[in-house]
């Protein structure tokens, strides 16, 4: 058989080799089309519960102005409510408390018993002391008594010494037994004063087993209960208390706030101010400054102001926030309120080269563009517009917070 015959037989037809290879090709074709959906399904799944993952932020309420704010106020800043005078009320000796009389809230008056200790051995020590006072009063009435007579015995022999019946060594010796007496009264007396000094404090000791109240006020905490050990002085380990309970005057709240050292200047002694607690926006109270404290916090760039509230209610607790106003002293027409709310001014940023506020709506940040006023109010600034009252907006967002965006309140520890 010749070359060309061989070649000629080995040649693969057309249709056969259509037919052998086309299967093959379809299914890659249909495998690598499987595989690339489920990644696309993948990307889209993971970008959906990535876009959908809530991100913790800081958040504040936006607030309507007062008349105030746009005339009397020179300057807002916010504090907490403090209380000049509060206690926290111990046992000035160490022992097992067996009593505790006290609960949080209880409304107490100065003197009156807050709890008491085991007084056993001090009682007992107090009966002792006494024992011993009465012993040396009785030892002092005795010699008293001795030399009382010794003094008549005394006028006797020198009667009798005159008249020779008696010598006159004998009258001496008797006015010497008088002279030994009246010293041995003397001790006695000392004695008697030094036996009543120990019953004294002995008194104080078991006086001491009774926690009472230093002045009229609300107990705020209880910090032990019926058998627990009570010491002015930490004993380490954790199993002494050094304090039965918290008591705080609410006669004596007023308010710390701490102002920013650019501002200090605004503000002076007795200058009248407008405070709002942070629980009761709506209710406005009359206060003034009592002083600006001579220190700064340079980590905070603050000084520290005090300031006295005019009014006193139950409503007012230690450690509520408020939000104090700053008024100007000179006489202002009254004037209707600012248009727009007050915002943080860390909750204004800049997004593509426009003032933008963060609004809290369904746990989304919905992004609203703003013009705020020039005009500042303290640590916060006047948005008149895209913002209403009430709004949760979120300060200091961060860089890569976008619109729509799922956001949850951080919890503050």
């Amino acid at each position: 058989m010749s070359n060309a015959e061989l070649l000629k037989q080995l040649r693969i037809d057309h249709a056969q080799r259509e037919s052998h290879g086309g299967g093959n090709g379809l299914k890659v074709a249909i495998i690598v089309g499987v595989v690339v959906l489920v990644l696309a399904i993948g990307a889209a799944v993971a970008w959906w519960l990535l876009g959908n993952k809530a991100v913790p932020v800081q958040t504040a309420q936006a607030t309507a102005p007062t008349a105030q704010s746009g005339a009397g106020s020179v300057l807002q800043a916010t504090g907490y409510i403090t209380a000049r005078r509060q206690a926290t009320v111990s046992a000035q000796i160490t022992g097992t408390l067996t009593e505790v009389l006290i609960e949080e809230g209880d409304r107490v008056k100065k003197g009156q018993v807050l709890a008491r200790l085991d007084d056993n051995g001090y009682r007992a020590s107090l009966e002792a002391a006494k024992a011993s006072a009465l012993a040396s009063s009785a030892q002092a009435a005795q010699v008293s008594a001795q030399l009382e007579q010794a003094r008549r015995d005394v006028i006797r022999a020198d009667a009798l010494a005159q008249r020779g019946l008696v010598s006159k060594q004998s009258a001496e010796q008797q006015r010497a037994t008088t002279d030994a007496l009246v010293a041995q009264l003397r001790s006695a007396h000392r004695q008697t004063d030094s036996a009543q000094s120990q019953v004294n404090v002995a008194q104080v000791n078991y006086d001491y087993t009774v926690v009472r109240a230093p002045f009229d006020g609300v107990i705020t905490d209880k910090a032990a209960q019926v058998g627990e050990i009570v010491s002015p002085l930490s004993a380490g380990g954790g199993f002494t208390r050094t304090g039965v309970g918290t008591i705080v005057d609410m006669d004596s709240l007023e308010i710390d706030v701490d102002v920013n050292e650019a501002y200090i200047g605004r503000v002076k002694a007795d200058m009248a101010a407008e405070a709002i607690l942070d629980a009761y926006p709506d209710w406005k109270i009359p206060a003034h400054v009592i002083a600006i404290v001579p220190a700064a916090d340079r980590g905070k760039a603050t000084v520290k102001v005090r300031v006295a509230l005019e009014l006193k209610d139950e409503r007012i607790v230690p450690d509520m926030g408020v939000r104090v106003s700053f008024l100007d002293a000179r006489p202002v027409k009254a004037a209707a309120p600012p248009k727009g709310v007050l915002v943080p001014a860390k909750a204004i940023v800049q997004r593509d080269g426009h003032d933008v506020v963060f609004v809290v709506a369904d746990n989304r940040a919905r992004q609203h563009a703003v013009t705020p006023a020039t005009q500042s109010y303290g640590e916060l600034r006047l948005v008149p517009s895209a913002v209403n009252a009430g709004d949760t907006v979120v300060v200091s967002p961060a860089d890569d917070l976008r619109d729509g965006a799922a956001v949850e309140p951080a919890k503050t520890p």
